[in-house]
């Protein structure tokens, strides 16, 4: 059994949200904006494991991105 053919909506919102989270994470990985809302906010002392968190969520949404832009490809 096939599975039923995507949306051409669904397709545009799983993109955009790869791409905004892609986006967002990479700037949180690349800019000091996470170490200095941390440092705002009194949490500096969990700055130490972000880049555990962060790193595998970049993969996440790269991988959502690539998936996103290749359901688009194949539905065209």
């Amino acid at each position: 059994m096939s599975e039923p053919e995507p949306t051409p909506d669904k397709n545009d919102r799983l993109l955009k949200y790869g791409l905004v989270g892609t986006v967002i994470v990479a700037l949180c990985c690349f800019t000091p904006v996470l170490v200095i809302l941390f440092g705002v906010v009194g949490l500096s002392a969990v700055l130490g494991w972000i880049d555990l968190v962060l790193f595998p969520a970049l993969a996440v949404f790269i991988g959502i991105t690539l998936y996103a832009l290749w359901r688009r490809q194949r539905t065209t």
